[in-house]
This record gives structure tokens, C-alpha cells and sequence, in this order.
């Protein structure tokens, strides 16, 4: 069963949330702000669980009854808000499985804990109801909101919360973790490392997904020969990327990494801290035949095609543009 030491980094939340355990002086409600799959599900379910452990010295310790209900998923206690709507969280959400079932009092133990994941989703008007149990909830309630997005609550909701804020994991504990935990080699756990920018989630992710390999691979396929090709070798080389529409941020990740590996060589002539230390060869030709200002207006260029992408301008007309800029210098 997980405990404390196996959250990787985060090392304030961890002391803050055991320090609650140990004083038994929690806060009513919590706010866990993070990047998608950094962790914060995970951690809110050590809390809760430890909170809720009978053994309070060794919280959460796995042995009794109510750590082996939470790690079968079965703990009537600890609540995980569900919703049928898929991107939002409505009013009778908070209302039926909130509000109104809080009034009753904890099974078998100290606190009665409602986790809401992805609590961005919640409208208004679902916030709204939930001010009011935030600010008079019986002894025993607490309330977990996890977030991507904390500029999504209320001013009202955010001033009744502690919010906790994840921090990216530093690369060399992301790094150790993948060889460790999942046996993953060197040089593949390092470029997982060096996309997932600090999310557990993320790096566990691309470490195990075959298709995060044949992205790369064509990303890379590419990038090498992309100055050689003329607009309807690009217009093709896109419409294939339409395959990739799900897995883009990767996709653009992955080019965005390779240019800062030639910015890096060009500037050390040093292979030893490259991501891509086995296109060295490609890599140096490209460092050699691009200016500095040239390369830095790639990068713009990658960054401005994400932006565009998340305002969902014209998929087909970002990547062109993009490309265009990449040939050019």
C-alpha cells in the first residue's frame, strides 16, 4: 500500500500533510493545483487514507481496517465525487453527493473526506453550492479539490481553502524512479525525463507507450532531413501528422527538444548533456549550418504553433507555417 515515501518529490505538501496527521489540526478544505497526471490524485488518497488510519504513529500504516478498505477502494469514508457529464460538474453533483450526504455522520471514522478530481469542471453555480458547507462543515468534514486550474474557482471558494501548489519533480529523482520502479534503461528513462518536465505521471506515461516510440521516431525522421524538403513533401509529411492529433503537444515536445539540443551544442560544442545523444551527427550538422538568431526563431515559431493550436486555429495551416519557418533558417 503507498504511504509518504512513495510520493516522488513534493517535498512541502508531504510535510505539510503529515504534520496535519500527526497534530490532528487539518483544515476543513484543501485545494491540490497540478498539471495533469502530476500526482495529485495519488497524494490526496495517502492523506485521506492516513487520516482515516487507526495507527496514527505509523499513518497510514496498511495493517488495520480501515487503511485495507482504502487500498480495495472500498473505505466508506473517504468519498471520490463522480459526474456524468464528462467536462463539467454540476450543481446536483455537489448537492446530492456533497452537500446533502455530509449532514450524515462518518461510519467508523474520525473525518468524512470528499475528493473531487478535475474540480475545474465544477460550473458556478456548483461552487456556489458548495460555499456553504465550506464555510460552516461539521467537525468531522473535509473537502480535496484537485485541479488543473486554480484561476477556475471563485475568489469565494479560493479565500475558505489552503491551496497547495505541486512543484515539478526534479529530473534526477524522475530519472531514478523510471530505472528503478520500472526498469526502464538510461537512455531511454533520460529523454522520458526530459519531456515529462517534472511530472511523474507524465514520464511514468511516455516510458511505457509504444506510441510515444513511433512519435519520436518519425518526429525525429523528420527533423533530419525537413531542410532537403520542398512545400509538397511538407503538405504531405502533415497530413500524416493529422494521425498524431491527440498526442500533438508530444509530437511539437519532441521537435521543440531537438532544437534546444542544437541551440546547446552550437553554443558548448559539448554532446555530454543532449537528449538526443545518438542523432549527435545530424544534430551537429544542423548547429553548424544554423545561425543563433535562426534558431531561437524556431523555437519562437514552435511555441507561437502551440498557442495556436490551443486556440484552435487551423491545424494544417499552423504546422505549414511552422515548418516553413523551420526550413527558412
Amino acid at each position: 500500500m503507498a504511504t509518504f515515501r512513495d510520493i516522488i518529490g513534493q517535498e512541502q505538501i508531504k510535510a505539510h500533510f503529515k504534520t496535519m496527521v500527526e497534530s490532528g489540526q487539518v483544515s476543513h478544505a484543501y485545494i491540490i493545483h497540478g498539471e495533469q497526471s502530476s500526482g495529485k490524485d495519488f497524494i490526496a488518497r495517502i492523506f485521506a487514507t492516513a487520516l482515516q488510519c487507526e495507527s496514527k504513529e505509523t499513518a497510514p500504516c496498511g495493517e488495520c481496517r480501515s487503511c485495507k478498505q482504502a487500498a480495495n477502494g472500498n473505505q466508506p469514508d473517504i468519498i471520490f465525487v463522480q459526474h456524468e457529464k464528462p467536462n463539467t460538474i454540476g450543481v446536483e453533483d455537489i448537492r446530492t453527493q456533497i452537500v446533502n450526504d455530509m449532514g450524515i455522520k462518518p461510519y467508523s471514522s474520525p473525518y468524512k473526506i470528499y475528493i473531487v478530481n478535475e474540480a475545474e469542471k465544477m460550473t458556478p453555480q456548483a461552487q456556489n453550492a458548495l460555499l456553504k458547507t465550506l464555510e460552516e462543515p461539521p467537525a468531522y468534514g473535509m473537502i480535496i479539490l484537485l485541479t488543473t486550474n486554480v484561476d477556475s474557482f471563485l475568489p469565494t471558494i479560493l479565500s475558505r481553502c489552503i491551496v497547495l501548489n505541486m512543484k515539478p519533480v526534479p529530473d534526477a529523482l524522475v530519472t531514478k524512479f523510471l530505472m528503478e520502479e520500472l526498469n526502464v534503461p538510461d537512455y531511454k528513462a533520460e529523454v522520458c525525463t526530459a519531456f515529462a518536465r517534472g511530472n511523474i505521471g507524465k514520464a511514468k506515461a511516455l516510458a511505457t507507450s509504444e506510441e510515444f516510440e513511433q512519435i519520436k521516431s518519425d518526429a525525429v525522421s523528420l527533423l533530419k532531413y525537413v531542410k532537403e524538403m520542398d512545400l509538397a513533401d511538407l503538405v504531405t509529411t502533415i497530413k500524416k501528422i493529422t494521425e498524431y492529433k491527440f498526442q500533438i503537444k508530444d509530437y511539437l515536445d519532441i521537435i521543440m527538444v531537438w532544437y534546444r539540443d542544437v541551440l546547446l551544442l552550437k553554443a558548448t560544442n559539448d554532446a555530454n548533456h543532449l537528449i538526443f545523444k545518438e542523432e549527435i551527427q545530424y544534430i551537429r550538422k544542423v548547429a553548424v549550418n544554423s545561425s543563433y538568431e535562426g534558431l531561437e526563431t524556431i523555437i519562437r515559431a514552435i511555441e507561437t504553433a502551440k498557442s495556436r493550436l490551443d486556440a484552435n486555429v487551423n491545424f494544417d495551416l499552423t504546422m505549414e507555417l511552422m515548418f516553413l519557418v523551420i526550413k527558412e533558417n
